[in-house]
C-alpha cells in the first residue's frame, strides 16, 4: 500500500491582494472566495421519479478582506480612486482591473494565487472606536468582481 503523501499546511496568518502592479496590502481575513451556479428544475411531462436541473450562471460573491489599521492609505486611496472626484476627473468612468489574492508562508512566499477578474472597491469601513473597547482596530475592504480562477 502506498503511504500518503503529507505537507505541512502553509502559514495562514498572511493574505496580500494585489490589482494591476500596485500591492494593495496584506490581510489577517479573507472571505467570499467562493462560486455559486443557478440551478433551473425542469419538471418533464410524464416523468414523475426527478426533475431535470439545468445550470444556469455564476454568481460571484463580494470579496471582503479584514486587517488591523496601518499607516498606508492604499485601500482608501483605491476607494476613491474609484469614486467621487477620483470617478469625476476619469469622467465617470471606471476601468476594472484584474488582481491576485496570494496567501503566504511563514517565508513571505505565495503558496497559492487566486486571480481576481475586473476587481472593483465597492466598500472601506475605518475602524470602531470605543475607549471601553480592547479591540484591536480594524479596517475592511469589500471588492466586487467578475470571478476568479484559481492557480499557484
Amino acid at each position: 500500500m502506498a503511504e500518503a503523501h503529507t505537507m505541512d499546511p502553509p502559514f495562514v496568518g498572511k493574505f496580500t491582494l494585489e490589482i494591476g502592479a500596485t500591492v494593495i496590502g496584506s490581510f489577517t481575513e479573507v472571505s467570499g472566495l467562493s462560486v455559486q451556479l443557478d440551478v433551473e428544475e425542469l419538471a418533464e411531462g410524464g416523468q414523475n421519479a426527478f426533475t431535470h436541473k439545468l445550470l444556469g450562471r455564476m454568481k460571484w460573491p463580494n470579496l471582503v478582506l479584514k486587517r488591523g489599521l496601518t499607516d498606508t492609505d492604499a485601500l482608501f486611496e483605491w476607494v476613491m480612486e474609484c469614486s467621487g472626484e477620483g470617478l469625476t476627473a476619469k469622467k465617470n468612468q471606471i476601468k476594472p482591473r484584474d488582481g491576485k489574492i496570494s496567501i503566504r508562508n511563514a517565508k513571505g512566499l505565495p503558496v497559492r494565487t487566486w486571480t481576481i477578474l475586473e476587481a472593483k472597491p465597492v466598500k472601506w469601513s475605518g475602524p470602531r472606536f470605543a475607549a471601553s473597547s480592547r479591540d484591536l482596530a480594524v479596517e475592511e475592504l469589500e471588492v466586487c468582481h467578475s470571478g476568479f480562477r484559481s492557480g499557484k
